[in-house]
């Protein structure tokens, strides 16, 4: 093959795979404030739109995890991230 059409190859590829990614919602799972659908809208109205905060719990695999949440505009909360702390979880293997 010629460098020309390898490169082309290449590039064609890299985009495809890019394009066939989608984005990664994270879902809430049991601890999580927006299980279930749960909003507590009564306890943010004083906080700013936009604006974060934490919630730690414990995962499905007995970790603890930290949770990132935003305010959204209509006051209602988006799951952004969950993480897992460094330490020994339970079921027999680590977190």
């Amino acid at each position: 093959m010629r460098p020309v059409v390898k490169f082309a190859t290449l590039v064609i590829g890299s985009a495809l795979a890019l394009a066939a990614c989608t984005p990664y919602e994270v879902q809430p799972i049991p601890g999580s404030i927006t299980y279930r659908g749960h909003q507590p809208r009564t306890k943010l109205t004083k906080s700013p739109i936009g604006s974060t905060f934490t919630n730690q719990i414990i995962d499905e695999y007995g970790c603890m995890a930290m949770e990132t949440y935003r305010i959204e505009p209509d006051r209602s909360l988006k799951l952004l991230r969950r993480s897992r702390s460094a330490s020994s979880g339970g079921f027999g293997f680590s977190c």
